[in-house]
């Protein structure tokens, strides 16, 4: 079940993952192999590919996707990766290496998604912009399947607590209820 409203294309900067229940958006070495056999809302991901306007990312997940599309390549436009070494980047069609602050990164983001969402696909990158008040909203897609190791979402050890409020519903600071049993 998928308690989230349809996508909205409001310019918005969207820290987006689908995330394991003990929250890893990815696994040792940023591998991605776990996100197979496991369905979403009809229709989600082509929400998605019409309100993303440009994509946000760091370079330690783009050398390991290969210059793969998001969205199972059904999504087209800019690609902005995030890095501090540019001019060893494998050059690809739609893709711009930056090497500048994090927030200038997000404003170049914005200003090429044109109205719709800039989509955050690095946890890194989108800590520091939640450091700094510069993330709308965090769009998470749990899996059902405990990783145990690999990139966490947000790892801030001896960081403050950043309290959150919940987009749907009546009650903003509600908890969300997830049940799953082992297979």
């Amino acid at each position: 079940m998928d308690d989230t409203g349809p996508r909205t294309a409001d310019g918005k900067v969207l820290w987006h993952f689908t995330m394991s229940l003990d929250g890893y958006v990815a696994g040792p070495g940023h591998s991605m192999d776990w996100m197979t056999g496991m369905t979403f809302r009809p229709g989600l991901v082509a929400e998605y590919t019409a309100t993303t306007g440009a994509v946000l990312g760091g370079r330690d997940g783009w050398d390991v996707i290969n210059g793969a599309r998001p969205y199972g390549g059904s999504w087209e436009g800019p690609i902005f990766v995030l890095t501090h070494h540019p001019e060893d980047a494998e050059p690809a069609p739609g893709v711009t290496f930056l090497d500048c602050d994090v927030a200038e990164a997000a404003r170049i983001g914005l200003e090429a998604a044109k109205g719709k969402n800039l989509e955050v696909f690095s946890p890194s990158i989108g800590g520091q912009l939640l450091e700094r008040g510069l993330i709308d909203e965090i769009d998470l897609h749990i899996a059902p399947v405990l990783l145990g190791d690999g990139i966490r979402l947000h790892h801030a050890p001896g960081g403050p607590p950043i309290r959150l409020q919940h987009v749907e519903g009546d009650e903003p600071t509600a908890a969300v209820n997830v049940r799953y049993r082992p297979v």
